[in-house]
């Protein structure tokens, strides 16, 4: 399910977030930001091997230095580490100029990524694999990955260009099969909460490609590494993030057909990265909608991988709106934010991604 909530400017974004622009005679109001002065190294993302390489061949005292620390050069130069009690996981980013969209906001995709980003070094922090996503020892002896199952995201204010962005993280279990990731994002400057996000994994074979059971020798990797007691972002009962998707049917309202991955959006498991179904879903958006409102909310279903060679179709339709339906106080434990008042004005949107050759579902949100 999507959600956005209406604003008052012609706002014409690619992401999905709360709706907070102050009152404005012009065409666009954003808001008021005190400068952040931040001293850092190059982002972690940079491939640093090569230029450890050519230090050590020209200057040996330089090379000493940067081999006599704990841990490699990229671990030091990142904005992150772990806990004291090492369960979770910590990491700043500044919000870079290709990262925002025409409001000068971090679009949806970014944030997603960022989400990835902090939950990939908090896996290699502990020790697990750099050639893949948080695989243990025994999963890379048996050739087994993890893949994503579903994804909710809550965003309550879009950071905007050179905003610095704290994001913790942490894993735990869930059920017999899989692994949930927790997420709280909030403004490094002035520690206001921005958003928070929850997903589920599952593992897979990646020869035979078929989902499997987290055994007790990989779980047992796993648990030294998990909190004790159940952590959640959405502590709240009855929260948005647990919310069953019904399946959109034909006809759909809209739609956006014969979409193709790029090869770009290939992650390093060969199938499609989860970010690029978000923009897929948004893809189908009326564009009167994405023109007045910003995304508040998202949450993805994953049925189904997607390949290269997939030819995929984007619908969307309003969800039908449901009476019964209550949207529960936000008064939990882990900073949630207060309801907001315009929740129910919010227009919703079911999302359908399939298969254009024989109708697959890959995807429901």
């Amino acid at each position: 399910m999507l959600k956005l909530c209406s604003c008052n400017v012609t706002d014409q974004v690619q992401a999905s977030v709360q709706c907070r622009f102050p009152d404005s005679s012009g065409p666009f109001a954003f808001r008021r930001r005190n400068p952040v002065s931040v001293f850092c190294s190059p982002p972690s993302r940079l491939k640093l091997t090569p230029v450890q390489a050519v230090l050590s061949s020209q200057k040996t005292e330089v090379a000493e230095v940067v081999k006599s620390g704990p841990g490699s050069l990229a671990d030091r130069l990142r904005l992150g580490s772990l806990a004291e009690d090492g369960l979770s996981y910590k990491e700043k980013y500044i919000v870079r100029c290709y990262e925002v969209g025409i409001n000068k906001t971090a679009t949806i995709e970014t944030l997603a990524n960022l989400l990835q980003e902090v939950g990939s070094n908090h896996a290699q922090s502990v020790g697990f694999s750099t050639d893949g996503f948080a695989t243990t020892p025994t999963m890379r002896k048996l050739h087994l990955i993890w893949v994503t199952a579903r994804m909710h995201i809550e965003i309550y204010k879009y950071p905007a260009w050179s905003d610095v962005v704290e994001i913790e993280t942490w894993c735990q279990s869930e059920g017999r099969i899989g692994t949930r990731r927790d997420w709280i994002l909030k403004d490094a400057a002035t520690g206001e909460l921005i958003g928070r996000a929850t997903g589920k994994w599952v593992m897979m074979n990646h020869d035979t490609r078929r989902l499997q059971k987290v055994s007790d020798e990989v779980r047992e990797e796993l648990l030294v590494h998990f909190p004790q007691e159940p952590r959640l972002a959405f502590p709240e009962k009855n929260n948005r993030s647990l919310k069953k998707i019904i399946k959109l049917e034909d006809p759909a309202q809209y739609s956006r057909l014969a979409l193709t991955p790029r090869r770009a959006d290939l992650d390093m498991n060969h199938h499609v990265n989860y970010v690029t179904y978000i923009g897929w879903v948004l893809e189908s958006m009326p564009q009167e909608i994405i023109d007045t409102h910003e995304l508040a909310s998202i949450t993805l279903d994953y049925r189904r991988e997607c390949l290269q060679d997939d030819v995929v179709d984007s619908l969307t339709s309003p969800e039908p709106t449901d009476p019964a339906e209550t949207v529960s106080e936000l008064n939990g434990t882990n900073g949630s934010a207060v309801a907001r008042e315009d929740d129910a004005d919010c227009p919703k949107f079911l999302h359908l991604l399939r298969v254009s050759c024989d109708g697959q579902e890959i995807n429901r949100g």
